[in-house]
């Protein structure tokens, strides 16, 4: 039911593959629609007219779009001076990995207030910059109680989070435990100042670790799917 290699760039029909792969979607509505840590099931629909991915129960109304997790950051301008240092090759390497499942989540999409979603602030707040390890960390902490850069952001959705009871509720069900050790801290893919400064990359030597680790990640996560889709959605 899932392939965890099929690039949604053959039936993405524009740029924003998120939401214009049908595949994809079907993807995300077969892995989330399960049952949560409370037992109750997190039925997804997508017939809503105007929207993604739909969830109304006794549990709440949801509203649900998918989000890239994982980011190469060539096309930035900011990092011109980085991707010219970097051999053709393995730049084109880099540019050519795809789309896959593995890289891919679900968040709430509307605006709630008129406010920006998850989504949109992950990628607009400068300490965050898209990368997922650092959305992570907020998450981690918005279930300790504890501020983070999209601390507010997270308060608007707090009925989402809750779904999940707790931070270890929330990676097991979104299959990300890869990115987390033994103790729910979050492995990061590169050193973590504690949100003081933007997450930059200082020379090319960095920002190939930086892919590296997120390849790693994609390749975990990609097989962990492969194999709840085979232990559990196949049973």
């Amino acid at each position: 039911m899932i392939d965890i290699n099929y690039d949604f760039f053959r039936d993405g029909t524009s740029g924003d593959l998120d939401a214009t792969s049908p595949t994809l979607r079907k993807y995300h509505k077969t892995l989330w629609s399960k049952a949560l840590p409370n037992g109750n099931f997190f039925d997804l629909s997508n017939t809503k007219k105007g929207v993604y991915l739909y969830h109304k129960s006794e549990l709440g109304e949801f509203f649900l779009g998918s989000d890239i997790i994982t980011q190469s950051y060539i096309y930035r301008k900011s990092n011109l001076w980085l991707i010219e240092k970097i051999p053709d090759k393995l730049l084109y390497e880099i540019d050519n990995k795809g789309y896959t499942i593995g890289q891919s989540i679900i968040f709430p999409n509307n605006k709630i207030d008129g406010k920006m979603t998850i989504n949109g602030m992950r990628g607009c707040n400068s300490k965050i910059d898209d990368r997922f390890d650092l959305t992570l960390e907020c998450i981690r902490r918005f279930y300790l109680g504890e501020t983070s850069p999209l601390y507010d952001t997270f308060l608007r959705y707090k009925n989402f989070f809750e779904l999940f009871d707790n931070f270890s509720g929330y990676v097991k069900f979104f299959l990300l435990d890869d990115l987390v050790d033994e103790n729910r801290n979050i492995k990061f893919f590169l050193p973590f100042d504690n949100f003081k400064s933007s997450p930059k990359f200082s020379d090319v030597e960095v920002y190939l670790l930086y892919i590296k680790r997120v390849l790693d990640f994609i390749n975990q996560r990609s097989k962990r799917i492969e194999k709840y889709t085979q232990t559990t959605i196949n049973e």
